[in-house]
Parts: structure tokens; sequence; C-alpha cells
């Protein structure tokens, strides 16, 4: 008789759920439950969508875990219950607070060193330092704080426990991957007053049962649970194109970048995930198809169609500013426009600056470990368009592996879940079809035209990849 594991993705947009079959890591069911939108949720919302998406599910499995959005603040009272809507990874109102907790650390090589990454309004540690200035009501009522994920776990667990992961945890900014700790002073130091944190579950622990008697792992964050259901091994680099894009390698050892560019994490394995996060994704192609008037795939087959180098054209993808190099203010731009400018020109273009901007994140990461890829593996939304794997094929200047779009978060929860069900050392191995592989077909010689342009419109742009 089959045993089966059910894993969760509680994602910024929704509650994703697989159950699978924990030998094989085949897939056998799944459900999907919408969250609210925006940066500030009750994480109530989470739990009544986390409900949906697994009544059907749950009692068929033997065990679960959740992997879910990073850094969200959840803040909890003494007995438990929430205190005020959970603020997002991606609510920026903690971007000044930030640089007061940089400097209070002693600025940003001692903070990176402290706590494996510069804190940015991303990170938990600022949203308490904005709730300590501007809602002290609520830091007075505060005992406890959790990740997305240690939340809805506890709502899972028997005994109610926070607990979280070494990954996930090293995505607060009061937590230390050199140290595999917490630096709970620095939570108290935020929030200006002493608080609970989850207790830290080693890769593979079981942290609970559910009602039913299902297992409980320890849950991860969204990009360890990717890393985790990809495979990921040493060496081997994931880049996940979808709203924003994200450049993660899996490392031996511990790393911490004083320039802010690359983040810190520990991975669920009981490795380290430094990571890059750029703000500009996917919806740069789809700026384009609105631009030109077409589908996606007739913007792809104009990008395709004209030359690489687009003709001196050079494209900026900065939509909404950049995070990674750090670029707040800035925006998007064409340049070395001819009169000759064309249609395939201009779709070519703002491919390979897309490509470009990742292709610059994932050398700020692979520059950190220190090592070559072993691999280069494309996954999201993005990764649907030819133009976009074939472009960046080409930039990176090695073969790029595509593997069959899958629900990569969920499917790493689920194999977190196998493994605290197993037992062992190790997580289970599951057979993975071979992904297609995209060799490139041209030059690096736009992503250099690209760096050339940003230094000339953003001379003050963090260093080069």
């Amino acid at each position: 008789m089959s045993t089966f594991v059910l894993g969760v993705d509680s994602s910024t947009q929704s509650c994703k759920a697989l159950l699978v079959n924990a030998e094989t890591g085949e897939v056998i069911d799944s459900r999907r439950a919408s969250h609210p939108d925006g940066s500030e949720v009750d994480p109530r919302e989470w739990a009544r969508a986390l409900r949906e998406a697994t009544q059907e599910l749950l009692p068929r499995a033997d065990a679960v875990s959740i992997a879910a959005q990073q850094h969200g603040m959840v803040l909890l009272d003494a007995e438990g219950d929430v205190v005020r809507p959970a603020l997002l990874w991606n609510d920026t109102r903690s971007a000044e607070a930030a640089e007061r907790l940089t400097e209070s650390l002693g600025g940003p090589a001692e903070a990176a060193r402290r706590v494996g990454s510069v804190p940015v309004a991303s990170y938990t540690a600022t949203k308490l330092a904005w709730v300590r200035e501007n809602e002290p009501e609520n830091a007075a009522k505060t005992a406890s704080v959790a990740l997305p994920h240690d939340y809805l776990t506890s709502v899972l667990n028997d005994s109610g426990q926070l607990w979280t992961d070494h990954g996930d945890a090293s995505g607060t900014a009061y937590y230390s991957p050199a140290r595999r700790s917490w630096v709970p002073e620095i939570a108290e130091q935020a929030l200006g007053r002493p608080v609970d944190l989850p207790r830290l579950a080693e890769p593979g622990q079981a942290v609970g049962k559910t009602s039913g008697g299902a297992l409980i792992g320890a849950g991860t964050g969204d990009n360890m649970g990717a890393a985790l259901g990809l495979g990921l091994e040493p060496g081997d680099v994931a880049v996940s194109m979808g709203t924003s894009a994200v450049a993660m390698m899996v490392s031996e050892t511990p790393t911490h970048d004083a320039s802010g560019c690359v983040s810190g994490f520990c991975d669920a394995t009981g490795r380290y995930l430094p990571l890059a996060c750029t703000l500009n994704g996917a919806p740069v192609i789809d700026l384009g198809c609105r631009l030109l008037g077409v589908d996606h795939e007739e913007f792809s087959r104009l990008a395709l169609e004209a030359e690489p180098g687009s003709g001196g054209a050079v494209f900026l993808p900065y939509l909404h500013g950049e995070r990674t190099p750090n670029l707040p203010n800035a925006r998007a731009r064409f340049g070395g426009l001819t009169g000759d400018f064309t249609r395939p020109q201009m779709a070519r273009a703002m491919v390979e600056g897309l490509a470009s901007s990742v292709v610059e994140a994932m050398g700020y990461v692979t520059g950190q470990v220190g090592r070559e890829p072993r691999r280069v593996i494309l996954i999201g939304g993005g990764a649907k368009s030819e133009a976009f794997r074939q472009i960046f094929a080409d930039l990176v200047g090695r073969p790029v592996q595509v593997p069959e779009a899958q629900e990569f978060v969920a499917l790493g929860a689920a194999r977190q879940a196998a493994w605290a069900l197993s037992g062992r050392a190790e997580p289970p191995t599951w057979s993975v079809a071979a992904a297609p592989e995209v060799d490139p077909q041209g030059s690096p010689e736009a992503y250099r035209a690209y760096l050339d342009f940003r230094r000339e419109t953003y001379p003050d742009a963090t260093r080069d990849a």
C-alpha cells in the first residue's frame, strides 16, 4: 500500500497543495485556494485558504509540510491571537527603519557578518522596527513573532507550538546563518521589547502531528522549498522568472555580502542558499506585448527575428526601480535608438535587457560562492517565453536546463514531509525527468552593452557582477 505526503505552498497569491507518493515523488492530486491581494494581509485568511486547499487531501496523507512566502511579519499576543495584519515581503514601508537598523548593527558589512544579509525593507526585523516606531500599542501587545509558514504550521499542529526551520529563519535579519541560531537581541532591539521566537527545527525533523494523526514536517520558506523540489545540489544555480526574478545557488558554506546584493540564506537541508532578487521580471515582457499590440507568442517571435544586439538598441528593465543592483529610484530606459529602429529590435532589446538583469544578479551570487555554476536551471512563468529562454542562454554562455513546469515549492514541501516521515539523515531521492537544455547560439555582447549603458545612466549603482 502506497504512502502519501502533502506539500503546501502558501504564496503571496494563493495556497497550493500537492498530494504526493512518498516513495516515488509522483503527484497524485492537487488543490488550490486564493489569498487576498495586498502587501498587508490578515494571517487568518491564509489559514482559511490552507483549510480549503487541504480539506480533501490531508486525510489521505501520512505527513504534511508547508513552504510559504518568506519574511512576512506575523505578530501574536500572549494567547496566540493575531495582533495586526501581517506585513508581507513586498511591503516597503520599513525602508527607513531598515537603514536605521543596519546602522545600529554597525553598518552594512557588520550587519551582513552578523545576520548573513544587509537588512532591507523585505526582512522581518525591519518590519518589527516599523511597528515599534509607528504602532507602539501593537508592539506592547506582541508576545511572539512568526513567519507565514511558522504560523500555518502551528495552525495544523495539535500542540499549537510555533516552529520554524533554519532556511526561513535566515530571512528575518535576527538569525545568524554562520552560527545557525537566533540572534534574539536584534529582534528585541527592533521591537523595543523581548519577544518569543519559534523553536528551530533541524532538517528532516518532525515538529508534531495534526489532529488526524499526520506527522508534520518543519516547513520552510518558498525559495528553500523550490530548491528542495528541484533537487538542487552544491554548485547548482536556479533562476526563477516570475513577477520578480530570483537567482539562487546551493553552497556548502555561508556567505555574507556587504553590498546587500546577495542575501546569505540557509537552505532546507543543512546547506546554504545565497540568493539575489530583482524587482523586475515577466511584467517587462507583458509591457512589450502591450506596446507592440501582440500576444506573448508573437512578441517572442519578433524578438528572435531581430539580430543579437538589437541593432545597437539597449533597454534597462527597471519598471519599478531595482533591488539588484540597488537602484530604488531608477526607471526603465531605451538607449542607442536609430532612425531605422524596428519592432523586432524593440522586442529583442527588451528581452536582452531583462535577461541581462538576471545574468547580473546570478553573477553576484556565483561571485559570493566563488565558483562557476555546475548547472543552470530556469523555472517560472517567464521560462515559457522561447525568446527569453534562448537569449538568457546566449548571455549566460552555457546550456540552460528548463524543466517541465511544476509546483516546485509545494513539491519541495512534500519532499520535506516525506523526509520527516522516513526518519532518515537525508531527504528521499525522487526520480526527476531529464530537463530539456537550451544551448547558446549567440554571444554575450548584449550583456556588455547593457552594463555599459547602466554605468552611463546610473554611475552610482552597485558594482557590476
